[in-house]
């Protein structure tokens, strides 16, 4: 039922957004960004997903564990700064947080180095993502815009997500947390790390709070609408929150190409350090406009695998930063 709930209201939210042109010549990436805009509408100085978030700062410590596993100075044990961005999914910035389509809450890592240079972390509380490649996504987003509550039945939806089972195992991982700190964020695209020997492991992320709290449906209808937004400066105002960053350690065999394909859950989950987050920025709103995550910026003992996708996501957040910074 969580699936069928999302994928309704994410319909009702966007029914009557009027429709824009895309060209078959344009990149995937802007192609993209045009279909979400179809679903979302536009709505300038906003990103074209995740629109809706709250900036805070704090800073990472890496482990011993981490500096065995890659030879990146963000895990050599140095206090390295961190910017933080919390969001809500979709590309209403008015969208309730507690609503179905708020699934799922995003957190963006935007590590400050010594040198002066930044890599980055964007992570989502999906276990998995909806779909194996840049096209699908796409083709999804389009398939919600022309599927408006009055469409005949079956759907372009109905039919797309019979199509990708993907798509349901997906969202049955998702649900509405009480707060941004009570939340599991991971990084579904695989990135490898490398040593100082040149030892090469590929893994996936994990961000992992003390403590996982997640409301009902019921419960997560009667907090007020921007419930998430106003909880986590008020909860840093008491002390500071910590989060675990992770990583699950593929195993030979286990795909590194497609996000939507889960490794198996007995795979080892090595500690890389710890993330204390301590204030939220004085005006969030403009700090956030200037933000741009990559999942692509990287750092030396970190690569991209052959996630396709990782490339996709940094080219259509660039789109998405260059249309809301004209």
């Amino acid at each position: 039922m969580r699936v069928n709930a999302f994928l309704i209201q994410l319909i009702v939210l966007t029914f009557a957004v009027p429709s824009l042109g895309w060209a078959q010549e344009q990149s995937v990436e802007t192609q993209i960004v045009d279909a979400m805009n179809r679903v979302f509408g536009s709505h300038p100085r906003f990103r074209t997903n995740h629109a809706k978030g709250i900036v805070v700062e704090g800073s990472f410590k890496g482990s011993p564990e981490a500096a065995a596993l890659s030879r990146a100075v963000l895990f050599d044990g140095r206090t390295i700064p961190v910017t933080v961005r919390f969001s809500d999914a979709g590309g209403l910035p008015t969208i309730p947080d507690g609503a179905d389509g708020a699934n799922p809450h995003g957190m963006a890592l935007k590590f400050h180095l010594p040198d002066g240079s930044e890599t980055d972390m964007v992570t989502n509380s999906f276990k998995v993502f909806l779909v194996p490649t840049a096209a699908d996504l796409r083709d999804f987003f389009l398939a919600i815009a022309a599927s408006p509550p009055e469409a005949p039945k079956p759907t372009k939806l109905d039919q797309f997500v019979a199509s990708h089972p993907t798509i349901p195992a997906a969202l049955a991982t998702i649900a509405t947390p009480d707060s941004f700190a009570h939340e599991e964020y991971r990084g579904l695209n695989a990135f490898v790390l490398v040593n100082k020997a040149g030892e090469r492991q590929p893994v996936r992320y994990v961000v992992t709070p003390d403590q996982v709290v997640h409301l009902n449906a019921a419960e997560a209808a009667k907090r007020p609408p921007d419930f998430l937004m106003t909880e986590l400066p008020e909860r840093l105002n008491r002390g500071p929150v910590i989060f675990h960053l992770r990583a699950q350690l593929a195993a030979a065999g286990d795909p590194t190409s497609d996000p939507s394909r889960p490794w198996p859950d007995d795979r080892t989950v090595v500690e890389l350090g710890v993330l204390t987050i301590d204030k939220a920025v004085p005006d969030s709103a403009e700090a956030e406009k200037k933000l741009l995550f990559l999942p692509g910026q990287l750092t030396d003992g970190i690569e991209a695998s052959d996630d396709p996708m990782i490339e996709v996501r940094d080219g259509a957040y660039a789109v998405s930063f260059s249309r809301r910074n004209p």
